[in-house]
């Protein structure tokens, strides 16, 4: 299934994004948050075009980056390949939905898009054994870990850098029955191809992820992970528009903007 998060203009609902008997691609509304009760259809559907889609999710506590975790995005920074995941947070703040606007702070000359797997757990999660991690995750979304790359080198940990309002861009939809074991992660900017890269090459997979993240804190519902991204990162300037593609998920597009 898969769960959108959408507005048309009054407070946030969810659905379920699929083709009515013509083929459009239409919304079947829910009742409530299905991260907190089984979905259940109101009757009411929306025509995808006549909605405005939001974040999928809102992280209530965290979301929680894996730096370096394809061996060719490290080797393209220069960067050793990490024994153990190598774990940093983003707050809540930074997250956008699609077509919101990646805002560049001032106080960086040199921002990043990164194109990532984005998992969503599903409920509360401590100390999860590998073969148990498919009942604590809701869906994979796509994620974009945009980053500072001048902060990132200067300010010798990851917080600033990668923790601006407007760095987490998640979308369009969560997808709740999907394999992540090999998608291909892609990401264009200004329709030019700049990174593409398959889940079978991350370092450390969503399994080991989750078991290592829920042994160091608890996850919660809504709790996003970030699962890393393949190379070919660089740099986006304002009037870029940036899209994440995830095989079997879909697109997420964000245009960029010079902060005001």
């Amino acid at each position: 299934m898969r769960i959108a998060r959408f507005t048309t203009g009054d407070d946030p609902r969810f659905g379920a994004v699929g083709q009515d008997d013509s083929g459009a691609t239409v919304i079947a509304v829910l009742e409530g948050d299905p991260l907190y009760r089984a979905p259940q259809l109101t009757g009411e559907k929306l025509a995808l075009e006549d909605v405005r889609l939001l974040a999928p999710v809102i992280p209530r506590s965290k979301v929680i980056g894996v730096g370096r975790n394809y061996a060719d995005h490290a080797a393209e920074l220069s960067n050793p390949l990490p024994e153990e995941p190598l774990l940093f947070l983003k707050p809540n703040t930074s997250v956008i939905g699609p077509d919101e606007p990646i805002v560049l702070p001032p106080q960086s000359g040199n921002v990043h898009h990164e194109a990532e797997l984005a998992v969503v757990i599903g409920r509360i999660a401590k100390s999860v054994p590998r073969d148990r991690v498919s009942e604590v995750i809701f869906g994979y979304t796509c994620g974009n870990d945009v980053t500072a790359r001048d902060l990132q080198q200067t300010d010798n940990q990851w917080a600033r850098a990668k923790g601006f309002d407007t760095f987490c861009p998640l979308g369009p939809w969560i997808e709740t029955d999907l394999d992540p074991s090999d998608l291909a992660v892609r990401c264009r900017v200004g329709g030019e191809e700049r990174q593409s890269g398959r889940t079978s090459q991350l370092i450390f997979d969503v399994a080991t992820l989750i078991e290592y993240i829920s042994a160091a804190f608890t996850l919660l519902p809504g709790d996003v992970i970030l699962t890393g991204t393949p190379a070919g990162v660089g740099p986006i300037t304002a009037g870029d528009h940036v899209a994440v593609t995830v095989e079997g998920i879909g697109v997420l597009a964000n245009p960029v903007v010079a902060a005001d």
